[in-house]
């Protein structure tokens, strides 16, 4: 489906088994086309209701209708018997303003192709979905929560799936946009409280896709920097479900960047540690941070900070340390506080710091604030590019 057009009230067919055309079927009602089904009756796809999914389910047959989304009204499809000669094929095609070809015989592409030729109708051609009884599953980080730093795979992935899998760090503002028709299930991951458990998450994974549905789990930043996405991968292998995974920009290097901060930098810090702060992290390892040097990115980590920062001033890390901490990355409100190491705590009590925030500890976060023009608008054009779509 060419995105950007509207396609709202249009009268499209679309010629192809059910089964194949389902993706396109769910696209065109999800952006208001008046929908018209050649090829055999559109499945019946049962839901499990409040139990796993609220979402589009495509009926039709002698209903001739398909539903879309539990909490949206039904939509029509209207299914069409195969025209039994060329002047019914032409009356067909003259009655609509668009045909979409997912599947069809040679003979029968001929047709269409003339009649479209001789109306003037447009004419496009759709991939056919994924038929196999056993559907897949596709990991896909979805970077620090902009839509710019959406891969190009990553849109491909959420174009064909018929059912998302998401939560609150991933980017999904856009997404009845990004995977039109498809079911949309928020696992309402957020720090302290998750809606669906972790082992809860695959079950429903594996569930979907052994019924034959392609599958996304979307995810903030990368799945595999602390996203827990190898967990997810394991528990589709260990039922026998084909699952890919497609990286993500991660917030550690994208975050920092956004605030003018490069974790690396010449003569300033040639190595950066990522760490997860979602639980206080001991002496031991505090000691090791300190003697490793370079950078220190924290991610999860404000309601442990404290806690962190305290360690590292009492283990040796210098007092005039410089720490960042960006809040909201690459959101509208985004807001970064820096200041040093012994400050840390009283900046904390005053500024009321809030996840989701990336916190940044080393030199390099001087550079946000050197006062080089040129060198800042170097470092923001860096943090921008990706944005540009």
């Amino acid at each position: 489906m060419t995105p950007g057009l509207d396609f709202g009230g249009r009268r499209v067919l679309v010629v192809g088994d059910a089964r194949p055309a389902r993706r396109v079927l769910a696209q065109y009602l999800a952006v208001g086309a008046e929908v018209f089904h050649l090829g055999g009756p559109l499945p019946e796809r049962g839901r499990a209701g409040n139990a796993e999914h609220a979402g589009a389910a495509g009926r039709a047959g002698n209903a001739e209708h398909a539903g879309h989304a539990a909490q949206t009204p039904i939509v029509h499809v209207h299914t069409v018997q195969p025209p039994r000669s060329p002047t019914a094929w032409s009356d067909l095609v003259s009655a609509v303003e668009l045909v979409v070809l997912v599947e069809a015989t040679a003979q029968t592409d001929a047709l269409i192709t003339a009649a479209c030729l001789r109306h003037r109708t447009w004419l496009t051609r759709e991939p056919a979905a994924e038929t196999s009884a056993m559907g897949s599953v596709t990991l896909v980080g979805g970077g620090p929560g902009s839509a710019g730093l959406l891969t190009v795979a990553a849109m491909d992935a959420l174009r064909r799936a018929d059912v998302v899998f998401y939560d609150r760090l991933g980017p999904s503002d856009l997404l009845e946009k990004w995977a039109p028709g498809a079911e949309l299930v928020d696992v309402g991951k957020a720090p302290g409280h998750h809606a669906r458990p972790q082992r809860e998450i695959e079950r429903m994974l594996v569930a979907a896709a052994l019924r034959g549905d392609t599958v996304v789990r979307l995810k903030g930043g990368d799945p595999f920097v602390f996203g827990r996405g190898g967990e997810e991968v394991i528990a589709c292998r260990e039922a026998g479900v084909a699952v890919t995974v497609i990286p993500g920009v991660t917030s550690a290097i994208a975050v920092p960047a956004a605030a003018g901060i490069p974790v690396t930098h010449r003569g300033v810090s040639r190595l950066f540690t990522v760490i997860s702060g979602h639980t206080p992290i001991g002496d031991r390892d505090l000691t090791h941070l300190i003697g490793l040097g370079g950078t220190i990115v924290v991610l999860m980590g404000i309601s442990t900070l404290g806690q962190m920062l305290g360690g590292l001033s009492r283990l040796g890390m210098r007092a005039d340390m410089p720490v960042a901490i960006i809040e909201r990355g690459f959101a509208d409100d985004q807001r970064t506080t820096i200041c040093s190491l012994d400050r840390a705590d009283e900046m904390m009590r005053t500024t009321g710091v809030r996840s989701p925030a990336v916190v940044v500890i080393g030199d390099v976060v001087t550079l946000a604030a050197r006062g080089d023009e040129a060198a800042d608008a170097l470092l923001r054009e860096a943090a921008q590019f990706a944005l540009f779509e």
